[in-house]
């Protein structure tokens, strides 16, 4: 899979920046630019080939919501995440109408963010993979959580995803060493929050094992160590 480009709409400049930082966490992604209004906005979408937008409603020259059609028209690839300090029900209507893959109220959650981040990025990878087109691939693509697992009628639990479980596994696997939540967050583009709900959960059904080690300064630190 190649870098996702991502691009951000945003009239408050240093709201951008904070949202390219929370992009830059994930390796997946590069920021290949910022526009200030929607006209900046189209000529950035025609200059370079973007996979993502991050399209903020309130900008000096027109509306993101008014952009929608515009982009739908001449864009029709690019992915559009919200992210507005607008509430008002139109503004989402016209926003599902559109495809938009989600939208996200201000000031944004840094761990909501991630998650929606993760969901597309999840998307993404299945899009472009060779995988066979069957109704476990629809119901991935489509967001359903629930999958049988190893044919035995088991599901995962919720806030568990097949592709971001794989993820945890193969870092803990291919370096067969201690890891801490927040190192694996580290590798596979999440929060230590979300990377310790996978963790516990390997725990839980005796697939990884967890150890409290002291650092040098004497303060705990739980590491997660493959069983194999």
């Amino acid at each position: 899979m190649h870098k996702i480009k991502a691009a951000i709409a945003e009239d408050d400049f240093r709201v951008a920046d904070i949202h390219e930082k929370f992009l830059m966490k994930f390796k997946e992604i590069d920021v290949v630019g910022k526009a200030l209004n929607g006209n900046k906005t189209l000529n950035l979408l025609r200059e370079e080939e973007i996979d993502l937008l991050i399209l903020d409603v309130y900008m000096p020259d027109m509306l993101g919501s008014d952009l929608l059609p515009i982009i739908r028209e001449r864009f029709p690839k690019v992915s559009i995440i919200m992210i507005t300090a607008a509430t008002d029900k139109l503004f989402l209507e016209k926003a599902l109408s559109y495809g938009v893959e989600s939208y996200l109220i201000k000031p944004v959650n840094r761990e909501r963010f991630d998650e929606v981040i993760l969901e597309y990025i999840k998307k993404y990878s299945l899009l472009s993979s060779e995988q066979e087109v069957n109704q476990q691939y629809i119901d991935l693509l489509f967001g359903k959580n629930v999958i049988e697992s190893e044919g035995k009628g088991n599901s995962l639990p919720k806030g568990i995803d097949e592709i971001t479980l794989g993820k945890v596994k193969n870092v803990l696997l291919n370096k067969n060493q201690g890891f801490s939540a927040e190192e694996v967050g580290k590798e596979i583009g999440a929060s230590r929050i979300t990377a310790r709900r996978y963790l516990e959960y390997l725990t839980s059904n005796s697939e990884a094992k967890a150890e409290v080690v002291y650092g040098i300064v004497g303060r705990p630190e739980r590491k997660y160590y493959p069983i194999l």
